[in-house]
């Protein structure tokens, strides 16, 4: 079967096709003939620093949909030729994947397969940041980082659908601004000045809940623009900044709070949450009330070509690579 891989870090240009063997599913596990495979920051830190990546070659990708091809022993609620997506600690660039029955769901009805695989990691990631973790309360205020991503444009849509009293976001360009106000948000930040952003429209109270997928100074700054009983939810170090540590002399006076939440750890730890967790995410889509919009497509061949676009920080939205869709 086809796939992609890399087999040494570095720049776009690692990523290369190479035929490989076609997987059979273990015990709990099923097959997938992939239409189409996301790509996902995480993908791009895998390629150029190792990011979770435990030996070379690797094939990167997290999230496909497609249709079940083979079951493994002790697999029920799931049937070949079933329509699907899966969630992936890896190994989404390729004709055909492995992955656990407990993170594989069917399709809701009313969502294709194009659709479906912008899905698996985005919304249910933004789902819990704001409900499972964040505990959004009607009427409150939020402010999220990278609000014209993928998971910034569904969180900016299911706030409002939560409720949310006014919704913030954080762009680096305006053009990226200017899509996330199409998506939930009421304004929409620069990095550099975020913070005192939300003091002003605020008038000083700052906001009760932030969704932040950069860390280092970026997060420190949130901890300052946070309301009294505030939370702020991380998500990721894009920065790539050394951790740190902020305690009760940062947090008590105000009573703020710092959580934390990743997809790829829930799916180690408690697989059966995630994937119902996926399934109300999945429901927002299905109903309505959130829509992720497809902004690139490339062939499963031209993934570097992806990487570069996303890499480039340009991009909005979902970017999609075309396997057999």
């Amino acid at each position: 079967m086809r796939a992609v891989e890399f087999h040494e870090y570095g720049t776009p240009d690692v990523l290369k096709a190479v035929d490989v063997e076609t997987p059979e599913p273990g015990p709990g596990q099923v097959t997938v003939d992939v239409a189409y495979a996301g790509v996902n920051f995480a993908d791009l830190k895998a390629r150029a620093d190792g990011y979770r990546v435990e030996a070379l070659p690797c094939r990167p990708g997290l999230e496909v949909s497609g249709r079940v091809r083979a079951l493994g022993e002790g697999v029920t609620g799931l049937t070949p030729g079933q329509e699907v997506t899966a969630f992936l600690p890896g190994g989404g660039y390729a004709e055909v994947v492995r992955a656990e029955a407990t993170a594989t769901v069917p399709l809701p009805r009313g969502l294709d397969l194009r659709t479906a695989a912008a899905l698996p990691t985005v919304l249910p990631t933004a789902h819990a940041l704001l409900h499972e973790v964040g505990r959004l309360r009607t009427g409150e205020t939020v402010l999220v980082h990278g609000a014209a991503g993928g998971v910034g444009t569904v969180a900016g849509q299911l706030a409002r659908a939560a409720g949310a009293g006014t919704v913030y976001g954080v762009a680096s360009t305006p053009a990226k601004a200017r899509y996330a106000l199409k998506h939930g948000y009421d304004e929409v930040f620069t990095p550099d000045d975020f913070a005192a952003g939300v003091h002003r429209a605020t008038g000083g109270k700052g906001v009760d809940l932030i969704l932040d997928p950069v860390g280092g100074e970026t997060l420190r700054q949130g901890l300052g623009a946070l309301a009294l009983y505030g939370r702020l939810v991380s998500f990721g170090n894009a920065s790539g900044a050394a951790p740190w540590q902020a305690g009760v002399p940062e947090l008590g006076a105000w009573g703020r709070s710092v959580s934390a939440f990743t997809i790829l750890g829930l799916a180690q730890t408690a697989p059966d949450e995630l994937r119902a967790l996926t399934g109300r995410a999945f429901a927002k889509a299905a109903d309505g009330t959130v829509s992720l919009p497809v902004t690139a497509e490339f062939p499963l061949e031209e993934a570097a070509e992806a990487h570069r676009l996303m890499g480039g920080r340009t991009s909005t939205g979902k970017l999609l690579l075309r396997v057999a869709g």
